[in-house]
This record gives structure tokens, sequence and C-alpha cells, in this order.
């Protein structure tokens, strides 16, 4: 009931609105929500491959600093803010959240480009996909043409690997995501339709095993430009 309720409820991003407009101030949170990215710089965040969490947090909290420390000379050689915008070259190291965070609504808008491969890592967990949605993408082989939004890196077959139906934008335009994750189930909005619902999303790291309970966000990026506006969450007590 308490997934139902969520899922049915109006989010308070005020999502009445086209996932092209962008509310005023950008990057302003609506209530009850955090930004992660503030519109200015890259505060807030480090580097992080698709590697296991777990070796961040065996290590010490200096180990760990000072590891954040030297992931950060990476990303500032591929990311950059301009005019509210979060930007990625298409290389380097994935945009990772320094919190780790549990149960959570998550909201973004993203904007990419022809020949892109993108996704967003869920307590550092690939991911929630962004495709190249086009013939010419070179990807219809591996998913791309059902669409952006599906939790790819789940095994062949399984509910959510694939998104319901695409709601993908043409290059150029902002798409929106809202996604909601409780316990291990995950659920996708794109542009304002829901595309996986209340999804088992698997451990990649370690399928025996489920999802972490807690982990970063990280905003993976590789193959052409991608980017971010407008990313807040609110974090759901358990």
């Amino acid at each position: 009931m308490r997934r139902f309720l969520y899922l049915i409820g109006i989010s308070l991003f005020a999502c009445a609105c086209s996932p092209a407009e962008s509310p005023t101030p950008l990057n302003t949170p609506p209530e009850g929500f955090t930004a992660l990215f503030n519109g200015v710089d890259l505060d807030g965040w480090f580097g992080h491959g698709t590697q296991d969490p777990r070796v961040l947090w065996n290590m010490t909290p200096e180990q760990l600093e000072a590891h954040k420390d030297s992931t950060r000379e990476d990303i500032r050689a591929h990311w950059r803010v301009e005019d509210g915008e979060l930007i990625n070259d298409g290389e380097g190291l994935f945009l990772t959240t320094n919190q780790d965070y549990g149960d959570f609504e998550l909201l973004l808008e993203y904007k990419t480009v022809p020949n892109a491969d993108s996704g967003i890592y869920l307590r550092g967990v690939p991911q929630v996909q962004i495709w190249d949605t086009t013939e010419e993408g070179g990807k219809w082989d591996i998913g791309a043409d059902k669409g952006s939004g599906g939790l790819w890196n789940n095994s062949a077959g399984t509910p959510g690997k694939d998104p319901s139906h695409l709601m993908d934008r043409p290059f150029g335009e902002w798409n929106s995501f809202r996604i909601l994750m409780i316990g291990s189930k995950v659920t996708v909005e794109m542009n304002g339709e829901n595309v996986v619902d209340d999804a088992e999303m698997e451990n990649y790291f370690d399928r025996n095993i489920p999802v972490f309970e807690e982990g970063p966000i990280q905003l993976q990026t590789h193959g052409g430009e991608i980017r971010w506006r407008n990313v807040f969450i609110r974090e759901i007590p358990r």
C-alpha cells in the first residue's frame, strides 16, 4: 500500500509542467527535496566508475577522503558547469555523490547527443539506462530501440530490464526522470509516464545478494556529451 500511494501521488516536483520546461529558478529543489547539483560547481561529488562500491566502504575515513580528492582531478577534466547545467564531455569517471542513500525519490533532467550512452547508478549499482535510441546509434541489438529508463543491467527477461514503452524525446530536448527506490524495488517515470513499475533491481556486482541497503547516486556517461540539471533527491525514512 505504501508503494502504491507513492506511485499514484503527485510528485512534489510539480510534474504537471512539460519535462522540457524548467522550474524557475533553475536547480532550486521543490519542497521536501535536496539539490544534489547546486547549479554552480561540482561541490558534493567525487569520481567513481563501474566498480563495486564496497571498495569505498572498506577504506578508512582518511583513505576514503584521500581517494575522493584524487578522483576529483579527473572530474574537473571532463565535467563542467555552464549556465546552471552540469556537462560531461563523454569521458572520464562518473560523477558520484559524497553521501550514500537508502530509500529515495530522485528527480532529474538530462539532454544528450547522438551516439552517447549514459545511465544513473542507484546505490552505486548500474543502472537506469539512457540510450541513443535511433537506429543510427547502432545499439538496437542490445535494446536501445526499446527506449531509455529500463534497468538494463538486470538479467535477460526479468521485469524492468526494458522499459514498457519508448518515451525518449528527440535530441536537443530535455528528458525528465522520476525514480523511486524502496528497498530493492525501483519505479521509473520518464517524461511523465511510468516505464518501469516496482521492479526488482539486481545487484550487478553480486547477483547472489540483494542490492546494497545504501550507496551513492552516480551519473554515468561515455561516448558523447550529456547535460544534466534539476537533480533533486528526497530521502524516504524506512
